[in-house]
């Protein structure tokens, strides 16, 4: 249990940073070529820990091992990064990560349907503080987000999720670090590709005409400087390559509803990572909401913890003389 909430605490500190980072850069780099590239400088720091972690295990990388990494970069990577773009691009950014964290509703649905794992009532009641956190936070009542951009952020929260639950099956057989691995470099690579593609005039062309130009040639090669190098180094090695493996590591385990707490951490230190480094004030309803998520946190967590530490006083109590 203490190492599933070290790897949980770790990946929501990394995740919570990453709205930070990136507007450090921001219009240094094009979307969907930070999204890339992130992803696969990641996938290539983590080649040598995969490695090991394979001799450890004594395992073989197999074409069904291929095949899921493909299905898994292209869920994470291609899917709903691009749709997380495409919201960000159609709502107010803060309005689109807070909906992003309702990643672990779906999370728990998810690995009830396909996992078969237990849903328990103190998670229900952090799923439903969550929700309402997220209420309070958008304020629907005076939202500025469009409906385009909520429906975005949703099917990229969706599709998160399921690229979530479906990586736990990877953990369990070959670890954390080699299913993370995969996904980054196989999504990388299929975004590599449409990457290409974007260059090809008839798409481009196309692309112009609906709106969608930030997504025709799309380059590879510009917007690197000495000043930003080392944020760019700890977007993709940190957030992207440590972040996600700390995540996966807390999933292999624990369950895919305890990893996903992550999500109730971050809507917390992000606004506080924000006030400190981007000096982004926190509104009334933002501090109401962190209240919330922080109840949700305690509801999701508490019960787990004594339950541990009771097992731990059973096993350590002495027996009863005969």
């Amino acid at each position: 249990m203490k190492k599933s909430i070290f790897y949980i605490a770790l990946s929501a500190i990394l995740f919570s940073s990453m709205e930070v980072a990136l507007k450090a850069v921001s219009g240094q780099f094009n979307a969907i070529q930070m999204t890339c590239t992130r992803f696969l400088v990641g996938g290539i720091v983590l080649i040598p820990f995969a490695l090991h972690a394979l001799r450890q295990r004594g395992l073989h990388l197999t074409g069904s091992f291929l095949k899921r990494s493909l299905l898994l970069g292209l869920m994470n990577v291609v899917v709903s990064m691009t749709l997380y773009q495409l919201a960000v691009q159609n709502a107010n950014a803060s309005v689109v990560a807070v909906l992003f964290s309702s990643n672990p509703i779906f999370v728990t649905l998810f690995a009830f349907l396909l996992l078969h794992e237990e849903i328990h009532k103190n998670q229900v009641a952090a799923l439903l503080l969550q929700l309402t956190a997220i209420l309070v936070i958008i304020n629907p009542a005076h939202m500025q987000a469009g409906l385009l951009g909520i429906l975005l952020t949703l099917a990229a929260v969706v599709t998160f999720a399921l690229y979530s639950v479906l990586a736990k099956r990877g953990c369990v057989e070959y670890g954390s670090i080699v299913t993370t691995c995969g996904s980054f470099l196989c999504g990388s690579a299929e975004m590599l590709l449409l990457i290409l593609l974007s260059w090809a005039e008839p798409v481009a062309s196309l692309l112009g005409r609906v709106g969608l130009s930030s997504f025709a040639r799309i380059p590879m090669l510009s917007g690197y400087t000495l000043q930003d190098f080392p944020v760019f180094l700890y977007i993709c090695i940190g957030v992207t390559g440590a972040g996600f493996v700390c995540y996966f590591k807390a999933m292999e385990i624990s369950s895919t509803a305890m990893a996903s707490l992550v999500f109730f951490f971050k809507p917390m230190l992000a606004p506080i990572f924000a006030l400190l480094f981007l000096r982004e004030s926190i509104t009334p309803e933002m501090a109401a909401g962190i209240v919330l998520m922080l109840a949700g946190s305690l509801a999701a967590l508490v019960p787990g913890l004594l339950q541990t530490r009771r097992q731990q006083a059973v096993s350590i109590e002495p027996p009863e003389a005969s």
